[in-house]
């Protein structure tokens, strides 16, 4: 059985999914999800990630293209998009998790849901991420915001 953890995260991947493909029924995608859902805590921390995803994602994506290697943002498959969205947002946002944690949970969920290359590719592009915020701890806060856009 999956991890409680496990299940937050996938759903947060489902509601970025599908909200690729319908961005104006956010909410109805998310209450959607949020219902199949038993645990009161859960659903509350699906709705709180979700939600900050999906106002911040302009600032993630533009983390995300920024790391990218010879690749072009909208050229990244929906379900990847999804994984790469959720795993930037809890390594720059979620600050309580270890970075080792994500990027393996990321790897796992884009092997699961994507394609055979996704998992490395996630682990490529978060790795740079994480390696980005890395070097936040020893410099000003102005400077990592200057590395992120």
């Amino acid at each position: 059985m999956a991890s409680r953890r496990r299940v937050l995260r996938e759903a947060v991947t489902k509601v970025l999914f599908q909200v690729d493909f319908r961005p104006d029924d956010f909410q109805e995608i998310l209450d959607e999800i949020v219902g199949r859902v038993t645990e009161s805590n859960l659903k509350r921390e699906i709705e709180r990630y979700s939600k900050n995803i999906w106002q911040n994602r302009e600032r993630i994506d533009k983390i995300i293209s920024n790391h990218l290697l010879n690749w072009e943002f909208d050229r990244i498959s929906y379900i990847e998009r999804s994984i790469l969205r959720l795993g930037t947002y809890e390594l720059v946002y979620e600050q309580n998790i270890p970075i080792e944690v994500t990027l393996d949970e990321m790897i796992e969920i884009a092997k699961k849901y994507g394609a055979e290359e996704s998992g490395r590719f996630v682990n490529g592009v978060l790795d740079k991420i994480a390696k980005t915020l890395i070097k936040k701890e020893t410099i000003e806060r102005e400077e990592f915001e200057r590395l992120v856009k």
